[in-house]
Formats: C-alpha cells, structure tokens, sequence
C-alpha cells in the first residue's frame, strides 16, 4: 500500500488572509509596543513601528511574487536553493523551521507568564484606580499546569483537517482585528475625553516627556534607575535603531502565505497569494502604527511598569501598554478583559507557528538530500500524511518543541523568555535576507527567460504580461532595501553586549543564528563534496520550468475597481462591482 504524503488543498484565499494576519499577532504587538515606546519616546516608536513595517512590505513582495508564480512546498528554502546554492537553501530551511518552533514555545511561555496579572497597590493609588486592588486570583496555580493546557490546545488544532483549520483561523484572525480596531478607538475616545484631566491631548508627548525621549538608557541599577545612557541625536538614533530590532519580533509570522501555497485553492482563479499579501501589509502596518500611536497618548514613555517589562522582561498582563492605559483612566474590568485576549491571541500565534513549522518540515522531510545518512528513515516517516492531507508527524515534532515552555517554572524564565525572542528575531532576519537576495537573482533570471525565442511559454515569465500573477512596482528594488536592512539589524542588533562589562550570553543569543546558519552551508558541502573546500560545488538550478509557472485565467484581475458601464455611474451594475470590490479587500 503506497503511502500519502500529499497535502489536501483546501484552503481559501480568505483563510490565507487571516492565517498570515493571527500568526503575527502574537505578544509581540501587545506586550512589547509599550518597550519600544519606553526605548525611544512616544513619536519615535511609530518611526520604528512605520519603518519596521517597509520591511516587512519588501519582504512579502519578495516571497509573495516567487510564490504566486511557482506555489512550491517549503518556499523559504527552495527559492534560495534554486537561485542561490542548494547549501544555501537547507541551511535557510532548517534555521527557519528552528525560528518558527522557538517562537512559538515563547508565546506558549508568555501565556504562562500572563496568568500572573498583578498591579502593584501603590501604583494604583497613584494613578488614581478606583479599587485598592488589580490582579487575577488563580490559586497559586503552577505556570506549567498553564503550560501543558494550552499546548493540548495547540496540538489538537493543528490537527484538524486543513479546510476546519482554516476556518477556525479565520474566525481568530477576524477576532484579533476588531480587537486591534477597537483598542485604537478606545484610546482615541479617552485620550479626547480626558477621563483623567491633562494639560493637552498630547500631554505624553509634551514637557517633561516628548516626541523622543531624553536619553537611551544603557544600563540600570537594581531599582531600575538609570546609570548610564545616551543623550541627543545619538539616544534618539540608537533608540529608533533599537526600537526597530523589538518591532521585527512583532511582525515575524507573514511568510504564511508563502507557506500555504500547496494548500490554496483555486490559485489563479482568485490569485491567492497576491491579494493576501497585498492586504496584510496594508493591515498589519495601519494597525499596528496606529494602536502604537493611540496607546502612546496615554502612556508616558517612564511608567514604571514600562520600565519593568525592559529591564526585568515581561513579568505579565501589567506591563502592556494597552492595559496600562485603562488603568490610568481609571477603567474597570477593561484590563483583565485585554489580559484574557492576550491570552487568546498568544494561542491562536502558537497555532499558526505550529502549522507554518510542521509545513516547513513535510517540504524538507520530502527531500533526501537536506538530510544526513542516518536520518532518512526518520525523513520518510515524517513525511507521510494523513487520509485528510494532514502531515502528523511533522506536526507533532514541531509542536513538542513547545515543551521549551517549561522553562517557566524557573526563577529566571522572564530572562529565557526575552532571550528566546532575540534568538528567533535574528535567525529569521537570517532568513529574510537569504529571501531578498534570491529574488535579485530570481528577477534577472526571469528576465532573460521572458527575452529568450526558445521558451514556447516565455510569455509566463514577462512581468508586464497581464496574466502574470503578482507583480509590484519597484520589486527589485525593495529587495535590495530589505536585504540591506536585515543585514543591519543581524549586524547590529547584539550591540548592546559589548557595552562593558561584556555580556557572553547576550552576545551569544544576538549571533548564534548567523553561525548556526553558516555551519549548515559548511555541514552540507562536507558531506556532498568530502573536506577539501576546492572540490566543492556551488551552483544553483536557477529552474523555471518545473512545476510550470502559474498564470492568472481569468480576464479580469480581482483587487482592481472597474465599473461595467461607462456612460452612466450610478447603475445598478456599477454598484454591483463597487461591492464586489468592498468585499475583495475586507474579507
């Protein structure tokens, strides 16, 4: 009996829009605005949040236009395995799958962590809470009671078949956007109403706080006063550099789309991956400038528990921006309210890593040689599928690396947790920017494909061609822009390491991805070629033909608003196509 090992495509454009939206809104968002805000003043972080944000824009138009044209199993490493080097591509796929399973055990470790909700009394007599005081009561619950739960959870969503996984994505993604929609509102509304009397709306942007704080700190004592920082033009610098590094973390989750290519449904006809992509990058960014922007207004940039949740990490609920903000206009029962959804939004990320994961690995697991000698028997077991197209075993796998949550029975997991986001932000920067340079020589490749009289169906690979499937304007471009600026934040980001005294683990979790990734290029050409680096091979396919390139079938490209009748603008037709349009992008 032949074993399964095809995935069932199932999925529509709109779980795919949702899918990659909930796998980036994490903890990211929620927990760690407020330190970014901290690090660099009120103004300053929506320049990071905004720029991070051009990033993460150049990125998806990378990825997004490979895979529109070729939906490919494991994109990640099989656009840098066919226009870079296969060495390349392994290294990209095993470094990306790590990020994804190591992610997901810090939101997994986060929700552990949120449990512990608790405001100081002193705090709330400060701020002028109306109750003595704020806190969940769970009975002294162990946080890896916590911990076990919700990766029950996690495991059994994820192995659902592919088309129910997809709805309940869909409704966790849709949750996660009203929530956004309306902590934006909410903060509009207080910060206009003055619930607590200011001097102006602005107030956490004015004297004595600002636009941009009035030093980066370096470092603090044991009561979190500071010792050491940077003041002037260089503060303001290095905070909106730093505040970068921390927004990247909140973004990571996007290359969902790329990763659903083998699942999606009707591609051509309903051009998937365009119009995802498309739309996160316009929700992503406009929700997450603008929730940073509102919640700045009424969160000067040195609340305490601000400075608590960069220096100690995050401790819980209490250390939100959003959360702070209800309690010092004096709100009941919205902060334990925004915790619970926390708490939500957490899970439903973890789900998504899961699933991005256990894709990642079924691609690898379908290729012998990204694999040692010794491995392959595992390699075709974790490939099989189930009778519904679920791959169980790379599920499994990818989720038992959760049990990394454990580590938040110890006394120094805040610490771990933050480490842990570090090391993933970096290794997926590694991978983003293995992405950006595969398009560069992606894009010149198809070039000379569409220019040559040979290819019968070189029409496929002409970007000005109506039927080519996703092309955006100034594409190469964005993909020198993202590589050169993931090259930055690889280099850069662990500078605070060699502030002295020289902190050995902050270096190591700053740079270990860049290494790790490297000693798989190494690894790979030693077993392929022997030990002598002269005889090593480094070559790339550069293949276009196979699978063949997909191309858009119908005549008219959805996103695009055109009225049917052209003499007359109000008709019922032309109203017909408006909300048709509407729809398109909201769904």
């Amino acid at each position: 009996m032949a074993r399964q090992t095809v995935l069932s495509a199932n999925l529509k454009e709109r779980h795919v829009n949702m899918m990659a939206f909930t796998a980036c809104v994490g903890f990211g968002l929620f927990l760690q605005s407020g330190i970014v805000i901290n690090m660099a003043g009120p103004g300053v972080a929506v320049i990071a949040f905004a720029l991070a944000c051009t990033i993460m824009w150049a990125i998806v138009g990378c990825v997004g236009e490979m895979t529109a044209l070729f939906p490919i199993p494991g994109p990640l490493f099989e656009f840098p395995g066919r226009f870079l080097d296969e060495s390349v591509g392994y290294a990209t796929g095993w470094l990306s799958w790590f990020a994804l399973t190591v992610t997901m055990a810090a939101q997994i470790m986060t929700i552990s962590r949120l449990f512990k909700f608790n405001f100081d009394p002193e705090y709330l007599r400060d701020v002028g809470y109306p109750d003595e005081t704020l806190s969940w009561n769970t009975g002294g619950v162990s946080p890896a009671a916590w911990v076990f739960i919700f990766l029950i959870i996690i495991f059994a969503v994820n192995i659902l078949p592919v088309r129910i996984y997809g709805e309940v994505e869909y409704f966790f993604g849709t949750c996660k956007m009203l929530f956004i929609s309306g902590i934006i509102i909410f903060n509009v509304i207080v910060s206009a109403a003055q619930l607590v009397p200011h001097s102006s709306n602005f107030w956490t942007w004015n004297n004595p706080w600002g636009f941009s704080t009035d030093a980066f700190v370096l470092k603090v004592d044991s009561e979190l006063k500071p010792t050491n920082a940077l003041t002037g033009d260089v503060g303001r610098l290095v905070g909106l550099w730093t505040g970068m590094t921390t927004v990247m973390f909140s973004l990571l989750g996007f290359e969902t789309i790329a990763m659903t290519g083998p699942e999606n449904k009707d591609l051509e006809k309903w051009e998937t991956i365009k119009m995802s992509s498309k739309k996160l990058v316009m929700r992503v960014s406009l929700l997450y400038c603008l929730a940073c922007f509102t919640g700045g207004l009424n969160v000067p940039y040195d609340d305490p528990y601000l400075i608590e949740a960069r220096w100690g990490s995050i401790q819980g609920g209490q250390n939100s921006l959003f959360v702070i903000s209800a309690v010092r206009n004096r709100i009941r029962g919205l902060p334990q309210f925004l915790n619970g959804f926390f708490i939500f939004s957490c899970t439903s990320a973890a789900i998504s890593l899961v699933y991005n994961s256990s894709r990642l690995l079924h691609a690898l697991a379908s290729i012998p040689e990204a694999w040692p000698l010794w491995a392959q028997s595992w390699r075709r077991r974790l490939e099989r599928t189930t009778s519904q197209g679920v791959p169980l075993a790379t599920v499994t796998v990818s989720w038992s690396i959760g049990f990394l949550a454990f580590l938040s029975v110890q006394p120094n997991s805040s610490l771990a947790l933050g480490r842990m986001a570090t090391n993933a932000t970096v290794s997926v920067l590694v991978v983003y920017s293995v992405i950006c340079f595969s398009y560069i020589r992606f894009f010149h490749r198809l070039k000379r494909a569409a220019e040559d009289p040979s290819l019968e169906n070189r029409s496929a690979f002409n970007r000005e061609d109506p039927q080519y499937p996703y092309r955006t304007s100034g594409q190469l471009f964005r993909a020198v822009y993202g590589f050169v600026f993931c090259i930055l934040l690889i280099l850069l980001n662990g500078w605070q390491a060699f502030l002295s005294p020289f902190a050995v683990e902050d270096f190591i979790v700053s740079y270990v991805g860049p290494v790790a990734f490297l000693i798989l290029i190494l690894f790979y050409h030693i077993k392929s070629d022997g030990w002598n680096p002269a005889n090593w091979r480094w070559s790339a396919s550069m293949q276009i033909q196979r699978p063949p390139p997909k191309v858009v079938v119908s005549g008219r490209r959805r996103g695009k608003l055109v009225f049917p009748d052209q003499k007359e603008l109000f008709t019922s037709d032309n109203g017909k196509s408006l909300l048709e349009w509407i729809w398109v992008w909201l769904k």
